[in-house]
């Protein structure tokens, strides 16, 4: 390499800063070993390689920049150097393995931008899942085999979690397919395990129910309030979890809740009389959050709430999740004639083809008036 010549993280960015300077010289990247960017005096920029060729050291021209991108040239190169080396298994070591790259170049361009939320789901799934799978292999080596089988075998226990997980393996294959690695995503033709077309919501029958059954259990237990209060609040506004347990103080707006960190950001709730109420009662003790820990005001409330799941028992609901309050709140509200875009909109849906799951439960009221028309019309031939 020709003095003053450094290693840097080549990016089309980075490549358009360079500038000519009295002697020709030549940035290399750090993500393919003998791959560059050649600066002539005269401004000319060229992507090369270095590297052996018929047994000799040589530099090749893979292309001017003007006309390339520099991933495009990432390709190239990878494929120069497959073509030109001989089976030394030199050409192998251009493909990183899927720890390295899921360490640096994939965390670099992708992980790191993440909201925090959403890293630390990302993360999670690499250590508990895909490292322990595929971490000791190049990602030249991971085939649409393996990953059906990893697939498969997370699905008996957790089809949920692995379709979750399938969603971040997918993303690191895709990077390592625009990053020239390999040819074709391996996770391409694995299918999602298919959701349960039809939601669990309570009837006004089990509401009833619950609600007699979280008042038992607060005369009996004053210090289940702050659980029992998050769990109607749940029902009353169809918030997901996280959103009551780490609701702050700052985030209570008279009839509104302006959540700052919601699953699909930032997002206004309405809240009812009955939820304002709910709130108003909670005690300000000089905590930010509105239901504090027990032990320790200062920090929020754990994850669970752990009522939740003797309520549930004592009230003959054990097949009903907390997250089926939300669903509850969603189908009360059409079946009672709310507009499918309002209750998006009560929701925080990104997408208004989540909210179609509720429109089933239409059904039961169009056979109800389907039921009382036949009958008026029976009593007018009558």
């Amino acid at each position: 390499m020709r003095t003053g010549a450094r290693k840097v993280r080549l990016t089309d960015a980075a490549v358009e800063r360079l500038r000519p300077r009295e002697v020709e010289y030549t940035i290399w990247d750090t993500r393919i070993a003998g791959f560059g960017v050649r600066v002539r005096p005269s401004g000319h920029r060229s992507y090369v390689w270095q590297g052996v060729r018929n047994g000799r050291p040589a530099r090749i021209t893979i292309g001017p920049v003007a006309l390339k991108a520099i991933e495009e040239a990432r390709r190239d190169c990878l494929a120069l150097m497959v073509e030109e080396r001989s089976g030394d298994g030199k050409a192998d070591a251009a493909v990183p393995l899927f720890s390295a790259f899921t360490a640096g170049p994939w965390k670099e361009a992708f992980l790191d931008h993440c909201k925090p939320r959403r890293r630390t789901h990302l993360v999670s799934d690499l250590k508990r899942k895909l490292l322990p799978s595929f971490g000791s292999l190049r990602l030249d080596c991971i085939s649409s085999r393996h990953v059906e089988a990893w697939f498969n075998a997370y699905s008996q226990g957790a089809p949920g979690g692995a379709n979750q997980t399938l969603g971040t393996l997918r993303s690191i294959m895709k990077f390592a397919v625009a990053s020239g690695h390999i040819s074709s995503d391996p996770t391409r033709g694995v299918k999602r395990n298919r959701r349960p077309s039809l939601t669990r919501f309570l009837s006004r029958q089990e509401i009833t129910r619950l609600y007699t059954t979280l008042d038992r259990m607060v005369a009996e237990r004053p210090s289940c309030q702050p659980q029992a209060d998050m769990i109607r609040l749940l029902l009353l506004t169809g918030c997901r979890r996280n959103e009551i347990v780490r609701l702050r103080w700052c985030e209570v707006h008279g009839a509104t809740l302006r959540l700052s960190a919601a699953k699909t950001g930032p997002r206004e709730v309405w809240l009812s009389a009955a939820a304002q109420e709910l709130i108003e009662r909670q005690p300000r003790a000089g905590s930010a959050w509105v239901f504090p820990s027990p032990r320790d005001p200062a920090r929020r409330y754990g994850r669970e709430i752990g009522l939740w799941y003797r309520a549930r028992k004592e009230a003959g609901l054990e097949d009903v999740r907390l997250h089926d309050l939300r669903h509850t709140f969603a189908s009360h509200a059409v079946m009672s004639g709310v507009p499918l875009p309002i209750v998006a909109k009560l929701l925080g849906h990104s997408r208004s083809s989540m909210t179609l799951r509720y429109a089933h439960v239409h059904d039961r009221d169009v056979e109800a008036a389907a039921e009382r028309t036949g009958v008026a019309i029976t009593r007018l031939c009558a």
